[in-house]
């Protein structure tokens, strides 16, 4: 998958913006009378990309307990 440090931080910012934007749409579409069934399926992506980011997130800063 992503191997060298500088795909991982690229990847980690596009994956924290499209997390952000989501917050968004999610947000301007809890105001209206909209599909709850899009809604969800807009917070089930957004917890994906939270996993991803968490994972990446391990990959670049180790636990250094020993």
């Amino acid at each position: 998958m992503l191997r060298d440090n500088d795909s991982m931080l690229r990847r980690l910012h596009e994956l924290r913006s499209e997390h952000r934007d989501l917050d968004t749409v999610i947000d301007r579409l809890s105001l209206e009378p909209m599909d709850q069934l899009q809604i969800q399926r807009l917070k089930k992506r957004k917890l994906v990309l939270k996993d991803e980011i968490a994972w990446i997130e391990n990959r670049l800063i180790p636990d250094n307990i020993a």
